[in-house]
């Protein structure tokens, strides 16, 4: 593998194994499958991530310790509990110097003071824009992206052979291909605006608007405005008293099973889903999601990458590892790899392109906004799904839209 090293970053890393040498320190308590870093500055960096993610950092984590004498232990962990234990244990001086997790974690690990701004100097404009957004609070850089993740529209092209231009246009191929359903995606009984989300952003209907820096402004909610009456009410019609395109009924596992035994021509969903439907044998194409308003469907974009500890005693090789060595196109392949991932760094994302089924979430990608992070999202998510899916089912459009805008507000405070 090919790994660089430049400027002050690289040289501080040195300079960090050279005073531990000078000082007599020993490697790091943490031995292999530890999860704690020591108290005191050590010549190990302490990094956890899944259980995937191993062997693809294995080759930089050697060709670092070889560089610079600091050995990288890499620990794998529970998805579901590294960020609560990295939460729990950081402001202890235990746990990791370095951690893999999501972005939207940000404003919780900001919050509590657990995670450090990353240095990124000029490779930051070698990174997707979407990605460094995502990374960014409060105007700070604190993490160091892989892989950006988003929904996009997937097409049977035995069905409907050409990428619809419109929704209309979607639904009418899919209605002409005869099939059960025209189109799926995944919704449930409490909604799911995560995936409808695409649909409201194609009638100005964001969120949250946004501060001088371009970062989420909590004060400046933007559901209730007119583009969400619009949405609503469109949302409405394509429900139970309408087409009857959304249903709530639709899970996730009823969406797949519908698309994968061809009954349905397309289906709204994220690269997760991409592998079984080409293990069921469905000729695949990938297209940007169509807007149904006059705006462009923008997807929320998840963005997942490596936090530094704040209390870590290991700062300056943390960012040096992450800088120098995971931001390097050969790692952020191997990456890639182990996940079909989009990856995060722009010269990376252009060579994993090469799939025509890359290549199509990254387009479908290209308008994708980061999904927010700050607090107040917490209060969105809280009311949103039960709204819309209220919607679906015949509620009135704009007196629940509303509603949903007001209460949210009100929980903001």
């Amino acid at each position: 593998m090919t790994v660089k090293k430049k400027g002050l970053l690289a040289a501080g890393a040195v300079a960090v194994v050279a005073s531990l040498a000078l000082a007599g320190c020993s490697a790091g308590t943490a031995g292999a499958g530890s999860g704690d870093s020591t108290s005191a500055a050590s010549s190990t960096l302490t990094v956890w991530v899944d259980a995937e993610r191993v062997d693809a950092l294995k080759d930089a984590a050697a060709a670092y310790q070889e560089k610079t004498g600091v050995e990288v232990n890499l620990v794998s962990k529970d998805v579901a509990k590294i960020k609560d234990d990295f939460i729990q244990q950081a402001p202890t001086g235990k746990g990791p110097d370095v951690v893999m997790g999501a972005h939207d974690w940000l404003g919780e690990l900001v919050t509590n003071g657990v995670v450090s701004p990353i240095e990124l100097g000029d490779k930051a404009a070698d990174f997707l824009p979407v990605a460094i957004n995502a990374a960014t609070y409060d105007g700070k850089v604190y993490q160091l992206p892989y892989a950006v993740e988003n929904l996009a529209l997937l097409r049977n092209a035995d069905l409907a052979p050409t990428a619809p231009t419109s929704y209309d246009d979607m639904i009418a191929q899919g209605t002409a291909a005869g099939v059960t359903y025209p189109f799926v995606v995944e919704q449930g009984t409490d909604g799911n605006p995560y995936h409808l989300y695409p649909f409201q952003t194609g009638f100005g209907a964001p969120v949250f608007g946004t501060d001088a820096s371009g970062g989420y402004d909590a004060t400046k909610l933007e559901l209730g405005n007119a583009g969400g009456d619009a949405f609503a009410t469109w949302l409405g019609s394509q429900g139970k008293n309408g087409t009857g395109v959304f249903n709530t009924e639709i899970t996730g596992d009823i969406a797949k099973e519908a698309f994968t035994s061809g009954k349905a021509a397309f289906w709204l969903t994220g690269p997760w889903n991409v592998g079984a439907a080409t293990d069921a044998g469905i000729n695949v194409a990938v297209d940007a999601i169509p807007s149904p308003g006059p705006e462009t469907a923008q997807p929320f974009a998840g963005v997942k990458g490596f936090f530094i500890n704040e209390q870590s005693k290991n700062k300056v090789a943390a960012n040096d590892f992450l800088v120098n060595y995971i931001a390097t196109e050969d790692v952020q392949l191997s990456l890639f790899k182990s996940g079909n991932v989009l990856p995060a760094l722009a010269a990376a994302a252009k060579t994993a392109s090469a799939d025509p089924l890359v290549a199509g979430f990254a387009a479908a990608g290209a308008n994708a906004v980061p999904m927010p992070a700050i607090p107040a999202m917490g209060q969105v998510w809280q009311y949103w799904g039960i709204a819309e899916a209220a919607i679906i089912n015949g509620a009135d459009p704009v007196g629940t839209w509303q509603k949903l805008a007001t209460d949210v507000q009100a929980a903001i405070g």
